[in-house]
């Protein structure tokens, strides 16, 4: 193997750990917004069962229309 071919494969390979390194992180940041995400929705979502605990219980009554 010559030598130029083997400096092209090194620089390949470097290329690629530096993109796999790139994509790793990447992927870590989105776990973390997904998991951000997912608890101001719990929180919304006990908020919202919070506030409709406090509610009437809707009655058989006719809409006014009717």
């Amino acid at each position: 193997m010559t030598t130029s071919r083997l400096d092209a494969l090194e620089m390949l390979a470097a290329e690629q750990q530096r993109m796999l390194d790139e994509l790793s992180d990447v992927m870590t940041h989105q776990q973390r917004e997904i998991e951000r995400l997912k608890k101001r929705l719990e929180a919304s979502d006990d908020r919202i069962a919070e506030l409709e605990s406090g509610l009437p219980a809707p009655g058989n009554e006719k809409p006014p229309h009717y």
